[in-house]
């Protein structure tokens, strides 16, 4: 399955209820598992983004949904990123030698 790493940043509502964000991590999970997504980590950070993520979904259009549904409870803003394997990129090298 593709893999994506997803970046978060707490909105002002997130912040406010910052003493939910371990409540809201096990329902986002529960969530993934209905989409059929896998979630390979998740932290929490310090620096320009308050949560990272990554995680397989079958296609992108499932790790938009994913997505879109975090962000629709208005807690965080998503920047999701496709990532790509050493195994995936080679294939990609592959095809743009021709």
């Amino acid at each position: 399955m593709p893999t994506y790493i997803t970046l978060l940043n707490w909105t002002d509502q997130g912040v406010r209820a910052y003493q939910d964000t371990a409540k809201r991590y096990e329902a986002f999970k529960s969530a993934l598992d209905k989409l059929g997504v896998k979630l390979l980590d998740f932290h929490w950070t310090v620096g320009p983004y308050d949560v990272v993520y990554t995680m397989e979904a079958p296609d992108d259009e499932t790790a938009t949904a994913a997505s879109l549904q975090l962000s629709g409870l208005g807690n965080v803003r998503c920047t999701t990123l496709r990532a790509f394997d050493r195994e995936e990129m080679d294939g990609i090298i592959a095809k743009a030698a021709g």
